[in-house]
């Protein structure tokens, strides 16, 4: 039984001398490092599992997008379409398609619609035709159809549909 008590005296002792591990500071406190006097300091956040605290990340820079034209170009009653799509300005595009209208044997060309960012259709007839252009190629073709219904035309159907969408660059 005696060998029993000097093992739990021992314990105790243990224990106590544990208890004073953080060199005599009061609760919160820690020994001030580099010190020769005997001082204490407040616990860092973190210091027991040895995180640092997190800094506030700047919020990323707002993303950047570029434009990008398209144009519809017909010779009218000659049937022509020449066409320009994802293109850098509207210039360019409208050059592109009354070019692409001109190579099909379209004379004379000219732009029936320009568009940025958006889609565009053509719907055509039996005796009209109609481009639009709207920020879903549904809606495009949505007015399209009611100007080929409303203008009394029959066989109206979707002839040529694209869309000329912002490009992300950051």
């Amino acid at each position: 039984m005696k060998d029993y008590r000097c093992l739990l005296f021992g314990l105790l002792l243990l224990l106590g001398k544990m208890a004073h591990a953080e060199g005599g500071c009061p609760p919160g406190m820690i020994p001030a490092s580099g010190t020769d006097i005997n001082s204490c300091v407040p616990i860092p956040p973190g210091y027991y599992n040895n995180q640092q605290q997190a800094q506030p990340q700047p919020p990323p820079p707002p993303p950047q997008w570029t434009s990008q034209w398209g144009a519809i170009a017909t010779d009218g009653p000659g049937g022509h379409l020449g066409v320009a799509t994802n293109l850098s300005s509207k210039d360019d595009a409208e050059q592109v398609a009354i070019t692409d209208c001109q190579a099909k044997g379209g004379v004379p060309c000219a732009i029936e619609v320009a568009y940025d960012n958006e889609c565009a259709a053509m719907v055509v007839g039996h005796t009209e035709h109609s481009s639009n252009a709207a920020a879903s190629l549904d809606e495009a073709i949505h007015l399209g159809m009611l100007t080929c219904n409303n203008a009394g035309d029959t066989n109206c159907h979707v002839y040529y549909s694209a869309c000329s969408l912002p490009v992300r660059i950051q």
